[in-house]
């Protein structure tokens, strides 16, 4: 079967009526059944691209495997489950050269759980998938291999931001964008895609700064970011978005998307062609991808060790909240994580595992 991430069986499901009552009959069963194009691309939107990419490769990989196993993808057994497993730890991945970690392992399970619910099936029974999971966790951990720790970006806390943004010429439209990018990316905790979804009637300035509006597409929900001054000039976010406004502004740009595309020579929103025809946003967005670039480019040109990505920022307001003082719940709110959230948990454990623990004060 297909892996993608719509409904797809019921999706493709086709009304039968022959004009017969009992073709009648199954017309009518099928319809109750039955999404129309618009609805299930309404469902496949409420997931966010990169996962649908995801989730979509990971079905379409485990249903080539069963295909080749003269196994049945959907529904799956749970037997077919521990053996997928086991063959995602033995199998090596063309990219990397090695079996798929733990945390690719988990999301493909998911992918493929999901997969059943979408189709109104029961989920397979993970009892022997999960058994050969660990397993392979305990080996890696025996290993000291490094796939055996979860992988995180980066923090980019203050200090190297304020390296990244030494060798921006601040002089040119790119540079300005790109300091308020990094800027306000760390100072809304906001995702690289959510940062680039931003649109110039998102920022309204204030006495205080500005006031920045989010909208965090996993909670679903608004976020209103007080935009502070910063002490130290070079990286204020209040100071590098009013410059950069004001660059956009002088480019005849004061409406549409606030980050957008800048090429070499200060060309703003330059058209795009691939083969020939126009890609990209016509409005001149930059993507998620583009903006998640600067961040690792400047990162690199500072020369700084770690893995940076676009997440770095978004973990580096987490984990410089946390060490100032600041309550959780403030943080939580103020970045958009869900409540209870156990990736905003274990940036907060970075922090508190030092600050709180059971070591201080006993007199050693």
């Amino acid at each position: 079967m297909s892996g993608r991430s719509a409904v797809v069986a019921v999706v493709d499901a086709e009304l039968v009526d022959d004009g017969s009552v009992a073709g009648a009959e199954l017309a009518a069963v099928d319809r109750d059944r039955h999404l129309s194009p618009e609805t299930a691309a309404a469902i496949a939107a409420s997931v966010a691209a990169s996962t649908r990419r995801a989730y979509g490769a990971d079905r379409e990989a485990f249903a080539a495997w069963c295909a080749t196993e003269g196994r049945t993808a959907v529904p799956a057994s749970a037997e077919t489950m521990a053996e997928w497993v086991r063959h995602l730890t033995v199998t090596l991945r063309p990219r990397t050269g090695r079996p798929a970690g733990p945390s690719t392992i988990e999301r493909a399970l998911s992918a493929v759980t999901s997969w059943h619910e979408e189709q109104s099936l029961p989920k397979p029974t993970m009892r022997g998938a999960r058994a050969v999971l660990n397993a392979y966790k305990d080996r890696l951990a025996q290993e000291k291999a490094a796939a055996a720790q979860p992988k995180q970006a980066t923090a980019a806390l203050p200090a190297q931001i304020r390296a990244m943004l030494t060798g921006v010429d601040r002089a040119a439209l790119a540079g300005q964008r790109n300091a308020a990018l990094v800027l306000l990316g760390f100072a809304t905790a906001a995702r690289v895609s959510e940062l680039v979804a931003l649109d110039l009637a998102a920022v309204v300035e204030t006495e205080h700064g500005y006031d920045v509006t989010v909208y965090r597409k996993k909670v679903r929900k608004h976020t209103t970011n007080a935009i502070l001054y910063g002490t130290d000039p070079a990286t204020c976010p209040v100071r590098a978005l009013r410059a950069y406004r004001a660059a956009l502004a002088d480019a005849g740009r004061t409406e549409g998307p606030l980050f957008v595309r800048v090429d070499r020579w200060g060309r703003l929103a330059p058209p795009l062609t691939r083969n020939g025809l126009p890609i990209g946003d016509p409005a001149g967005r930059m993507t998620a991808e583009a903006a998640a670039e600067v961040i690792e480019r400047l990162a690199d040109a500072a020369g700084l060790s770690g893995d940076w990505s676009g997440h770095s920022l978004r973990r580096g307001f987490a984990t410089a909240a946390r060490a100032a003082g600041h309550d959780p719940l403030e943080i939580a709110r103020a970045g958009g994580w869900a409540d209870g959230s156990r990736v905003l948990a274990r940036y907060m454990d970075d922090v508190d595992r030092v600050k709180n623990s059971p070591l201080v004060g006993i007199g050693l």
